[in-house]
């Protein structure tokens, strides 16, 4: 079978596609013959690696794990000798970011728990977009404690045209949010199409210098500084953030949580995130049955064009997902 690989850290270019022996499915694994998988930040995060200390628990000067590609959609091709929960002819989709990976192939294999049953009348495509972005996008704007916005509550967006973005944003103003989003010049009417009340030009604007205060903040990839942002939050205000580089990830992560305690609001990173939480999956299933929430796919590339998927994602072109066919 394809499938895309990568022996080494770097850019999108150190990518390749080979031929590679199909995986047979053992113990509770079912094999998926892979009908879409999508492209995420986390795919091109683990490619440099970025943030650089995630070498420590990836391989230090190489990466250990050579497959790519954590959203995928698909139908049973086999199933092992313990698997109960699927049979040949289902069609599943799965977030694989604690599976091993490996959506870029025209097979995956890993375990039943991994997969759940795409939902009748969705396509291939539009499941391949939901296993990590979505998910993402919904626990964003909830606390670990369960606290999450209200009808008429300011909610910020930044990075709303990527891959999170179009999700969070849809998904806040479902639930009666007054929406802000943040985009480069060029993307604001399509964040705009998305249904924000506001939008950010953040080539000409910071919005943590505008003056606007927000009840929730969802940064898709962090370039602020958490006492920055902190600036821009209303009293009770929480701002999370979902990745970014390395020193505003780590000041998320060790600074933002002690600041926290003494203040009336949170910052902090998304440490409480559950890879394709099946409650969370299920919520989104019937945001899109209702209409309320629709994937935005920007483009397709077939497998043997994954370098320019990624790449094209990598330089910031993407509004909404990027696909890879088969």
């Amino acid at each position: 079978m394809k499938a895309a690989v990568r022996e080494r850290y770097g850019p999108p270019d150190v990518v390749e596609v080979r031929e590679v022996d199909r995986p047979d499915p053992s113990g509770d694994q079912v094999l998926v013959r892979v009908r879409a998988a999508s492209v995420n930040r986390a795919d091109l995060d683990g490619l440099g690696p970025r943030p650089g200390f995630t070498r420590l628990f990836l391989g230090l000067r190489a990466p250990r794990n050579h497959r790519i590609g954590i959203d995928v959609a698909g139908v049973v091709e086999a199933v092992g000798p313990a698997a109960t929960r699927f049979q040949p002819g289902d069609e599943v989709f799965a977030d694989l970011f604690a599976f091993g990976q490996g959506a870029f192939a025209e097979y995956v294999c890993a375990s039943e728990k991994a997969f759940e049953r795409i939902p009748p009348g969705m396509t291939f495509e539009d499941a391949a977009t939901l296993p990590h972005s979505a998910v993402l996008a919904l626990q964003g704007l909830r606390l670990r404690g369960g606290r999450t916005i209200k009808p008429g509550d300011k909610v910020l967006i930044d990075g709303a045209s990527g891959n999170v973005g179009p999700f969070a944003v849809q998904i806040a103003k479902s639930m009666g949010a007054e929406v802000t989003g943040v985009a480069s010049t060029e993307k604001l009417d399509f964040v705009r199409s998305l249904g924000t009340d506001a939008v950010i030009d953040y080539t000409n604007v910071d919005y943590t210098s505008t003056g606007n205060r927000y009840d929730w903040i969802v940064d898709t990839d962090s370039h602020h500084s958490i006492l920055r942002v902190r600036r821009a939050l209303r009293r009770q205000g929480v701002y999370v953030t979902l990745g970014g580089t390395s020193l505003p990830i780590l000041l998320a992560l060790l600074v933002g949580p002690l600041i926290s305690l003494a203040s009336d609001r949170w910052t902090g990173l998304l440490l409480w995130w559950k890879p394709f939480n099946r409650a969370d999956v299920a919520r989104l299933e019937q945001l899109i049955a209702a209409g309320t929430v629709k994937p935005v796919i920007d483009r397709r590339y077939p497998l043997h064009d994954v370098v320019e998927a990624l790449r094209y994602v990598d330089d910031g072109h993407a509004r909404g997902k990027v696909i890879i066919t088969f």
